[in-house]
């Protein structure tokens, strides 16, 4: 519209479909973004996990770790030290031998040697009391060694008669106070692994708190995502909805329009039809009949008079017939005076007479009292596929048929003209009976290749059966 200054006016449907197409657009940027961020709470909460898993695993195994190789050095003192300790025991209470075993000697400095290289392979350590135990297991180690030391140098009878003192006072408390240490720094490294595996516990507690809490807002945010989606979903169904109700609508607005039109075109060729042959064909021969008048007025003699006068009869002649010819082709008389089929062979006997096209027509079992709608259908379809043929198809022949099959009427109309590609081309006459066709209910096919002619079938279903029935009736009465 235009408004009083001369600019355009939106149109009433312009703003809801403004608004439409914007609220559209904000809630797809609502949906991706939704989707956008539960894919990333997801990955986030994916990776933060496997991180948070790695670094227990990694943990764990370090704690493990560490608690199994202090184990093992303890292990390994603990083992030398009581070794040590029998082989000690056994040389001192061994009294029938009057020297002293060599090999004795490297053994024991052996089994020193062992607990002091598991003492040293033991790893450091921030607690004071650890320190202090394994400092008193040191020295202790070094004091059993210096008493062995000091014993070995005794002969058989010190060795008899000092030797069991020594043991109870010296070496036996030493050992025991050395495996008390042991014991001791053992019940500290399990305590130690204990509060690991309290924290390793309380940090995947922590973990599936953070994944019970991922998983909520994820299924929360995925809930309403579904809702969004539900509703965006509904609201483009009922948009379909309302634009295949108005594309429908206007479907029908047009097959409506198009009918009317046919409708228009056919009553204007009626009309056109009668005007011509009612008030231009009249005053044709009304004019042959005052110049036939006027020519037996002036004498024979008068050549030049009464060649003018046969010069303007024959031209009023060819007049006629050419607007007769011209009110049959708008609208032949004999259709409605004598029925579809008279007019048909009228319309095949024309086209084999203007061109070179010979036109053969069969009709079985057609009823006559057809209604208006259908007769000029079918002489429309005819008529157009007729002049298809003879203009541009260049056909020599042409083969109408018309039967009345299963409450149908079947027209066929075949050629052996040059032919085409009838998924390609489609011109205002084809369109124009397709429209017709489909006009009645029917049916339209086109069979055509080029080089083999072309087939045409029209199937029209009959609007009420009292037709065929007064149509049998009569057949039977003829009979």
């Amino acid at each position: 519209m235009l408004a009083a200054n001369g600019h355009q006016t939106p149109t009433p449907a312009t703003a809801p479909t403004v608004s439409s197409d914007r609220s559209a657009r904000i809630m797809r940027t609502l949906l991706i973004a939704g989707f956008g961020g539960l894919l990333g709470i997801m990955l986030l909460a994916g990776f933060a996990a496997l991180r948070t898993l790695r670094d227990l695993h990694f943990a764990e195994e370090s704690a493990r770790q560490d608690y199994l190789l202090r184990n093992q050095a303890l292990t390994t003192v603990n083992f030398s030290v009581h070794i040590y300790g029998d082989q000690v025991e056994q040389y001192i209470l061994r009294t029938g031998s009057s020297q002293t075993d060599p090999g004795f000697a490297n053994q024991v400095s052996q089994l020193i040697a062992d607990a002091h290289s598991a003492l040293g392979r033991y790893p450091e350590t921030v607690d004071p009391a650890e320190q202090r135990l394994l400092a008193q297991m040191e020295s202790q180690l070094r004091e059993q060694d210096q008493i062995v030391r000091s014993m070995l140098v005794w002969g058989p009878e010190d060795r008899r008669r000092r030797g069991p003192e020594l043991l109870n006072r010296d070496l036996i408390p030493g050992r025991l106070q050395l495996l008390q240490a042991s014991q001791q720094v053992a019940f500290i490294n399990r305590q130690r692994l204990s509060a690991a595996d309290a924290r390793l516990f309380a940090q995947f507690g922590v973990l599936r708190n953070r994944l019970t809490w991922m998983t909520v807002l994820g299924l929360s945010a995925g809930l309403l995502l579904s809702i969004l989606c539900a509703f965006y979903i509904l609201r483009l169904e009922r948009q379909a909805r309302l634009r295949y109700q108005e594309i429908a609508h206007s479907q029908r607005d047009l097959e409506q329009l198009s009918a009317r039109l046919v409708d228009a075109q056919e009553e204007e060729r009626r009309s056109l039809s009668r005007e011509l042959h009612d008030e231009v064909g009249q005053s044709l021969g009304a004019l042959l009949v005052d110049v036939a008048r006027l020519k037996s007025q002036f004498p024979q003699s008068d050549a030049a008079v009464q060649n003018q006068l046969s010069h303007i009869k024959g031209v009023a002649e060819k007049t006629v017939n050419t607007v007769r010819n011209m009110a049959l082709l708008l609208r032949p008389s004999m259709l409605d005076d004598l029925g579809l089929v008279p007019a048909l062979e009228w319309q095949g006997r024309e086209v084999s007479r203007q061109g070179q096209m010979e036109v053969d027509v069969h009709a079985a079992n057609i009823p006559e009292d057809l209604p208006d709608d259908y007769r000029i259908c079918i002489y429309r379809v005819v008529q157009e596929a007729l002049n298809n043929a003879a203009r541009h198809a260049t056909a020599r022949s042409a083969k109408v048929d018309l039967s009345l099959q299963a409450e149908q009427i079947i027209v066929s109309i075949s050629d052996d003209g040059r032919g085409f590609d009838s998924s390609r081309t489609r011109g205002l006459g084809l369109l124009g009976m397709e429209e017709r066709v489909r006009r009645l209910g029917g049916k339209l096919t086109i069979h055509s290749q080029s080089g083999q002619g072309t087939h045409i079938r029209v199937e029209l279903p009959l609007p009420f059966s009292n037709v065929i029935k007064r149509h049998e009736e009569t057949s039977h009465t003829a009979r």
